[in-house]
C-alpha cells in the first residue's frame, strides 16, 4: 500500500511543516508507516525508498 502525491494532497494540511535539515518528505514518512502497518516487521527492515528507518 502506498499513497500517491495526488492522494496525499487531500491530507497534506494535517501534517506539520518540515523544519530544519530534513531529507524525508511527509509523504515518504507516511508511506513508510503504512508499509510497516501492512507488512509488519522490524523498522530496520524498511525498504530504503521510504527513507532511513530511524527517521521515519
Amino acid at each position: 500500500m502506498a499513497i500517491t502525491q495526488e492522494q496525499y494532497q487531500h491530507v497534506a494540511d494535517t501534517f506539520p511543516k518540515p523544519r530544519g535539515n530534513i531529507k524525508v518528505t511527509n509523504l515518504q514518512a507516511l508511506n513508510g508507516i503504512l508499509y510497516m502497518l501492512e507488512n509488519g516487521g522490524k523498522w530496520r527492515g524498511l525498504p530504503e525508498k521510504f527513507g532511513r528507518w530511524h527517521t521515519v
